[in-house]
C-alpha cells in the first residue's frame, strides 16, 4: 500500500511581546504627532482614523500570526455591540443638553450658581457637589451630564480655566462612582476578583479617602491662587440671562426627577429620555417665546413648539444675548455635537478588538505578570495592566475584567485577601480611563463637558492619584490584608 503523505493545517502562532507591542507603540506614536499637528482639532476626525491606521497595523500583525480575519471583525463587531448602550446614552445627553438650554434649566442653575458660589472656593465646591450626586445616581456619566454641565456653564462666566473646572468635576464624579454601591464598576471589581461588594467598598475607602482629601486640598490651594472675572461680572451676567429666559425655582423640578430616577435605579436611557422629554416641556410652558422664534414663528403654535423643541434635540441652537460671556454658554449642539465622540469610540473599539483577537492584549499582560515580584510587583502590574487595557482595549470594562482573571490566582498564591485585587482593579482601571482621549470614558466626558481630555487631564488629581496611592500602600504594606490561614 503507497504511503500518503499528511498535511495538517497552518496552526496560528503564539504572538510574542515584541509583536504585540508593534501596533501599541505605533499609535502613540502616530497619536503624538497627529496631536501636534492638529492641536485641539486631533478629535475632529484625524485621531479617529488613527485609531483605524492602528487597527490596520495590529491585523497586519494578526495576519503573520495566521490570525483569520474573520476572527478579527468577529470581535470588532463584538467590540462595537458592547458600545452601544454608551452612544446611546451619549446621543440622549446630546438631546438633554438641548432641551434644557432652551428650557432655562441651564441658564437657572448658572444664574443661581453665580450668587450662591464664591468663585475662591468653586473648584472644591465643584469636586463636592459632583461626589455627592454620583454616589446618589452610582454614575459618573450621569453626574457630568447634569450637574457637570451646569459647574462648566458657571465656571465659563465667573472666567475661570475650564480644564480646572472640568478636573474637578471628573475629581469628583469618579470619587463618588467609585465608593457608590448603585456603580457598574463597583460591583464589577469585587465581581471579578473573587469579594463581595461591602467588603470591597470598605477597604477601597482605606486608599480612596486619602487621595479624595489631597484633591480637595490641591483644589482649595488651586482656587486662591485663580483670578477670575466672576466678581465685577455677575451683576450684568445676571442681567442677560433674565432678558433672555424666565427664571425661577421651578425649573429644578426637571433635573431633581433625573436624579431620583437614577438613584432608583431607573435604567439611564430612561431617565435621559424622560428628563429630554420634560426639558421641551417645561421650555414651551416657561419660555414660550424663544421656543416659537427656534421654531422659525413669532407666535406659539403646536408646529413651531414642535420645530423649536426638536431643533433644541437635533442640531446646534442659539439663543441670542448681547452678553459675550454668555454667547458660548447659550449654545447647545444637540445630538448632532455627539457624533465625534461616537466616531471616536467606534474607531477605538476597532482598534481594541483587533488587538483582543490577535492575542496582543493578553500576551503583553501575561509578559508584566511573569516580571511580578514580591507583593509590591504584583500591585505594579495589575496598576500597569489595567492603564495599558485603558490605552489599548480603550474600555474601563475591559481594564477590570482582563486584569481581575488574570491575577486572581496569582494574588491568593502570595495569600493576598481577593479585596486588594478588587481594590487595585478600582485605583488603578475605573479612575484613568477618562484620562485617554479615546478611550469610551475620555470620549465622553470630553464630548458632554466641552473641554478636550488633555486640557482637563492635569488637574484631574483624584484620577491621576489613585493608581499611585495604591503603589504607596503596596510599598509599605499599609492595609494590606492577608488570607486567613486554616
Amino acid at each position: 500500500m503507497e504511503n500518503t503523505p499528511v498535511t495538517t493545517p497552518n496552526k496560528k502562532k503564539e504572538i510574542g511581546l515584541a509583536a504585540a507591542l508593534i501596533p501599541v507603540i505605533a499609535l502613540i506614536i502616530i497619536l503624538y504627532y497627529n496631536v501636534r499637528v492638529f492641536g485641539d482639532n486631533a478629535l475632529g476626525g484625524s485621531n479617529q482614523f488613527v485609531l483605524l491606521i492602528g487597527g490596520a497595523i495590529a491585523a497586519i500583525v494578526g495576519f503573520a500570526h495566521k490570525i483569520p480575519y474573520s476572527k478579527m471583525m468577529e470581535k470588532v463587531s463584538k467590540n462595537i455591540k458592547s458600545t452601544a448602550g454608551a452612544i446611546l446614552i451619549l446621543l440622549l445627553v446630546g438631546a438633554l443638553s438641548g432641551t434644557w438650554l432652551i428650557s432655562g434649566i441651564i441658564p437657572a442653575m448658572i444664574y443661581y450658581g453665580l450668587q450662591i458660589l464664591n468663585p475662591d472656593f468653586f473648584l472644591p465646591a465643584c469636586v463636592l457637589i459632583c461626589s455627592v450626586i454620583s454616589i446618589a445616581t452610582g454614575s459618573s456619566w450621569t453626574t457630568s451630564a447634569t450637574v457637570g454641565i451646569a459647574l462648566i456653564g458657571i465656571g465659563d462666566a465667573m472666567g475661570m480655566n475650564l480644564g480646572m473646572v472640568a478636573g474637578a468635576v471628573i475629581s469628583g464624579a469618579y470619587f463618588g462612582d467609585k465608593m457608590s454601591p448603585l456603580s457598574d464598576t463597583t460591583n464589577l471589581a469585587p465581581a471579578m476578583a473573587g469579594t463581595d461588594l461591602f467588603t470591597h467598598i470598605r477597604y477601597m475607602a482605606l486608599t480612596t479617602v486619602p487621595t479624595y482629601a489631597l484633591t480637595l486640598v490641591l483644589f482649595i490651594i488651586l482656587g486662591l491662587t485663580q483670578e477670575t472675572s466672576g466678581p465685577a461680572d455677575t451683576p450684568g451676567t445676571l442681567t442677560a440671562i433674565t432678558e433672555s429666559f424666565t427664571i425661577n425655582g421651578w425649573l429644578f423640578i426637571v433635573p431633581l426627577v433625573v436624579i431620583g430616577l437614577i438613584v432608583k435605579k431607573t435604567e439611564p436611557l430612561i431617565a435621559l429620555l424622560l428628563g429630554t422629554l420634560l426639558g421641551g416641556f417645561f421650555a414651551v410652558f416657561f419660555q414660550p417665546e424663544l421656543v416659537a422664534k427656534l421654531g422659525g414663528s413669532d407666535m406659539l403654535t403646536f408646529e413651531s413648539a414642535y420645530k423649536g423643541v426638536m431643533n433644541a434635540i437635533t442640531v446646534e441652537t442659539t439663543v441670542e444675548t448681547t452678553n459675550e460671556t454668555l454667547k458660548g454658554l447659550f449654545t447647545s449642539g444637540g445630538m448632532q455635537k455627539m457624533m465625534g465622540t461616537i466616531w471616536l469610540i467606534i474607531c477605538a473599539m476597532v482598534f481594541g478588538g483587533v488587538m483582543e483577537a490577535i492575542g496582543a492584549l493578553k500576551t503583553i499582560s501575561n509578559a508584566l505578570l511573569k516580571v511580578a515580584k514580591g507583593i509590591f510587583g504584583l500591585f505594579a502590574s495589575t496598576v500597569t495592566s489595567c492603564v495599558i487595557l485603558n490605552v489599548t482595549a480603550s474600555d474601563q470594562y475591559l481594564a477590570i475584567v482582563v486584569p481581575g482573571k488574570m491575577f486572581s490566582e496569582a494574588y491568593k498564591n502570595k495569600g493576598l485577601a481577593p479585596e486588594n485585587l478588587s481594590r487595585t482593579l478600582e485605583d488603578a482601571g475605573t479612575v484613568t480611563s477618562v484620562l485617554i482621549p479615546w478611550n469610551t470614558c475620555g470620549a465622553y466626558q470630553s464630548g458632554v463637558l466641552g473641554v478636550a481630555t488633555l486640557e482637563y487631564l492635569p488637574y484631574a488629581f483624584f484620577n491621576i492619584i489613585s493608581p499611585f496611592m495604591t503603589l504607596i500602600f503596596a510599598a509599605f504594606n499599609i492595609k494590606i490584608k492577608r488570607l486567613l490561614k486554616v
